[in-house]
């Protein structure tokens, strides 16, 4: 399978980190004095980029230094809340290890920033079986922009309907339709009918493997 590639997005999808990003930005914005709801968390702070999560909760003008300086309190204050339960989604490993042994190409393609990723991967031992790794400083454009999978799908030298990409969220999922490849729904933050119309649906990585991953790329062929 050298010519296909399967993608993962990073939260919700590699690790149930949501909730933990969730109780980060409760004490962040209650430091702040910055009122929220948890429908709001749901319809603006699931999938979004910081730049988005920022200016909408704080609801007045911010600059590029402010945004940077709060998201990277904001993001440091989510590393050191779930670092003792970092764990990957169930499944989740020996799923890569079969990917791997069947020759599909291996990508993670994030909104997240650098130094989340890096602190999932690393904790997590996931680095050596991914072949790109893309976090939200290698783009100008966020989700549901699909610039991220259009690179990753570059980055691992195969077309972007030869990707299979596992994405939780609205934008995401959006993202993945936007590149014109195959999605599977993650259902760890919402429920299908919160998503776009995804290919598969699976609730931790024991409910699909290797053969459902062939069987949706050969749809392409069919």
């Amino acid at each position: 399978m050298d010519n296909y590639a399967v993608i993962f997005d990073m939260d919700g999808v590699i690790a149930d980190t949501n909730p933990h990003h969730s109780e980060a930005f409760k004490q962040f914005f209650d430091k702040y004095h910055v009122p929220y709801t948890e429908q709001e968390f749901e319809d603006h702070m699931y999938g979004k980029h910081n730049d988005y999560i920022m200016r909408y909760f704080f609801k007045r003008a911010l600059s590029e230094a402010e945004i940077r300086s709060l998201a990277a309190e904001k993001e440091a204050l989510f590393r050191e809340i779930y670092r003792e339960s970092l764990t990957p989604i169930a499944g989740l490993p020996e799923f890569l290890a079969a990917l791997r042994s069947e020759g599909f190409r291996i990508g993670v393609a994030t909104s997240a920033p650098r130094a989340n990723l890096d602190f999932i991967l690393d904790g997590l031992a996931l680095r050596p079986l991914m072949d790109s790794i893309l976090s939200s400083e290698d783009v100008t454009a966020h989700k549901p922009d699909p610039e991220i999978y259009l690179k990753s799908a570059r980055n691992l030298d195969v077309q972007p309907l030869d990707c299979v990409i596992f994405e939780d969220s609205f934008s995401g999922v959006s993202a993945a339709i936007n590149a014109g490849a195959k999605v599977v729904g993650v259902l760890t933050s919402h429920t299908k009918d919160q998503l776009p119309p995804c290919q598969h649906y699976i609730r931790d990585y024991h409910d699909i493997d290797v053969t459902g991953v062939k069987q949706m790329l050969a749809t392409h062929y069919a």
